[in-house]
């Protein structure tokens, strides 16, 4: 069973990149790596409403690439058939930019 998650206001839902290998072409377990700063936007929210009570559209879309900062946002896990993913749940603030 999937288990999906749909963010509410303001705020994405963001697969990591995968880590990558040092200049040298070593790789350093999980645990040693800083994690990367980069990501895809897997789901949007629809939005957040200002004073005037009307819906501001998103900036972002799915499918985006973004940068954020590193200690943005909040971790959580979805499991999915025998795989438990690690996504990440951001406010549209905490984006840095959009790649490409």
């Amino acid at each position: 069973m999937m288990t999906k998650i749909r963010p509410l206001g303001n705020r994405i839902l963001v697969r990591r990149s995968k880590a990558q290998a040092s200049k040298g072409g070593i790789l350093l377990p999980d645990s040693a790596q800083e994690k990367p700063k980069e990501g895809e936007v897997v789901e949007v929210g629809p939005g957040k409403r200002n004073e005037n009570g009307q819906l501001e559209s998103m900036n972002i879309k799915k499918g985006d690439r973004v940068l954020f900062s590193s200690y943005g946002g909040t971790e959580v896990k979805m499991s999915s058939n025998n795989d438990n993913e690690e996504l990440l749940i951001l406010s549209e603030d905490d984006v840095l930019g959009i790649v490409g």
